[in-house]
């Protein structure tokens, strides 16, 4: 009989050891995907910022076939001017409800490193005219401004690395 308690205590430690385990992977998955929720005024802030950063900020979501194939060229942009003042932000238009369930396991299976928020505004038309008034909604959609060179270049559609660098060069300048 001693051997079966052996068996079951070891069983129980393993258990306790796994489920120990599973909450330590599961609050660092939390803790690194982090979505803050924005609301349009924060738009008005990027543009209107007292500082010489540019902002690449490009407007997408995970079940548009363009925003999913460009997101590589936002987070090579990232890493080709880390240590500059270029700031990319990816905002997720996906619905409210999706954020937990398809955003974030999306921004880890994608290794997203770029800050990545949620437009937290239930009427799009509330904030489209705050990024471009010519802006149809359509995205991917793409805004760069350097705010204290007064720069803005919005493009509406797909963008390839070498536009993104083109746009970020000019705002430099």
């Amino acid at each position: 009989m001693a051997p079966v308690i052996f068996q079951f205590r070891k069983s129980l430690f393993s258990r306790r050891l796994q489920i120990s385990f599973a909450l330590l992977l599961l609050s660092h998955l939390a803790i690194a995907q982090d979505i803050p929720f924005i609301k349009a005024a924060q738009i008005e802030q990027w543009k209107n910022a007292n500082t010489d950063t540019i902002y690449v900020i490009n407007f997408w979501a995970t079940w548009c076939g363009p925003c999913v194939a460009e997101l590589p060229e936002f987070e090579k942009l990232q890493q080709q001017y880390a240590g500059q003042k270029v700031k990319v932000i990816l905002v997720s238009t996906d619905f409210k409800k999706q954020v937990e369930t398809r955003v974030k396991p999306f921004v880890l299976e994608k290794n997203l490193h770029s800050q990545v928020v949620f437009m937290d505004e239930s009427n799009p038309n509330n904030w489209i005219n705050l990024v471009n008034p010519d802006w149809s909604g359509l995205i991917p959609a793409t805004l760069v401004i350097a705010p204290q060179k007064k720069f803005e270049h919005f493009y509406e559609g797909e963008l390839t690395y070498e536009k993104l660098e083109t746009l970020v060069q000019s705002a430099l300048k």
